[in-house]
């Protein structure tokens, strides 16, 4: 079996894990509801902003911060968005550990 082959194998067991299954179902049920994913819509755009500013290293304004965890206090009281939240992590973590995985295979070629 070659690189690509495996590779499709494994994009495949990705689409059929419970992890994946669990948070397209949620991730359908926020989107087929325009104010739980205009509010979740809101909450990304806010984090992906303070990512970027972690990621140039520049300092991060402190109301932002604020703000963003006031809204996610807010929101998890939502229990669909609250289970939107506790899956996205879940499946990230799995994302992760699979790149792990693969990415200490060939550490030893990337240092």
């Amino acid at each position: 079996m070659n690189v690509y082959d495996t590779a499709n194998k494994l994009a495949q067991e990705l689409k059929t894990s419970t992890e994946y299954k669990e948070f397209k179902k949620v991730k359908q049920e926020v989107d087929n509801n325009p104010e739980l994913r205009e509010k979740v819509q809101k909450f990304e755009k806010a984090r992906y902003e303070i990512q970027i500013f972690s990621l140039k290293g520049e300092n991060q304004d402190k109301e932002k911060v604020e703000n963003i965890q006031k809204l996610y206090l807010e929101l998890i009281q939502n229990d669909i968005i609250k289970k939107y939240f506790d899956l996205e992590i879940k499946f990230n973590v799995m994302l992760a550990d699979v790149n792990k995985i693969i990415a200490e295979a060939v550490e030893d070629v990337i240092k």
